[in-house]
């Protein structure tokens, strides 16, 4: 008998000629050939939002008005203004990103990118912060350095606190008063500490009598 079958078309018994090469392509490597219809994602588009120290130690709400290129019913493009409401968490640091899914601008074929929003702190005039911890530096004599000082401090809240220091201040002390710092997101219940550092303001000059008495004071 003479070969029916003309060229071998495979195990399946089915020759490439016989199918659009389309349908080929279709089946060709599995799932990785289906990515292609994915819309492509634009990168973030990140803006700075900025914060006062009170704010992120009370948390605020804050709204912000964007606008941005969308595509009509008609699928021709337009711009929209859009309220977006922000909650700030009390004890949020700098650095902090808040994301609003797909609020970039629209454009065919291209799925929106996300709108990211980083809080910056403001520099504060009397406190700094370090980690959960509020650093505040006050002046003090010499004199109240040896012999005691009251320290008083207005907190970010407007409390008023009144901590008394015994001890010898010397340039490196530090009077720690616990649980007066920033609020710990994770532990809405705990704060960190309130650190009081000290400048000493030395005189620059002494009477031979003030020597005479310091030297027999201290010694």
């Amino acid at each position: 008998m003479g070969d029916m079958g003309g060229s071998r078309a495979g195990a399946s018994g089915f020759s490439r000629s016989m199918f659009p090469d389309d349908i080929f392509a279709r089946f060709g490597s599995g799932a990785g050939e289906g990515s292609a219809n994915i819309p492509r994602k634009g990168p973030a588009i990140e803006r700075t939002l900025p914060c006062s120290l009170e704010d992120l130690y009370k948390g605020t709400t804050k709204k912000m008005k964007i606008s941005r290129d969308v595509i009509d019913a008609s699928g021709r493009p337009t711009t929209v203004e859009e309220i977006l409401t922000i909650e700030i968490k009390p004890g949020w640091k700098k650095g902090t990103k808040i994301t609003f899914p797909e609020k970039g601008n629209e454009q065919r074929g291209v799925t929106p990118s996300d709108l990211v929003f980083i809080i910056d702190e403001k520099p504060h005039s009397v406190f700094k912060r370090d980690g959960n911890d509020l650093v505040v530096t006050q002046k003090v004599t010499l004199l109240e350095a040896l012999t005691g000082y009251t320290a008083q401090v207005t907190t970010l809240d407007g409390r008023n606190l009144t901590i008394p220091i015994n001890n010898i201040i010397n340039p490196t002390y530090e009077e720690v008063v616990k649980g007066e710092g920033m609020p710990i997101p994770k532990e809405p219940s705990k704060k960190g500490n309130l650190r009081i550092k000290f400048n000493v303001k030395f005189p620059t000059k002494l009477t031979t009598d003030q020597k005479t008495g310091l030297r027999r004071l201290i010694s």
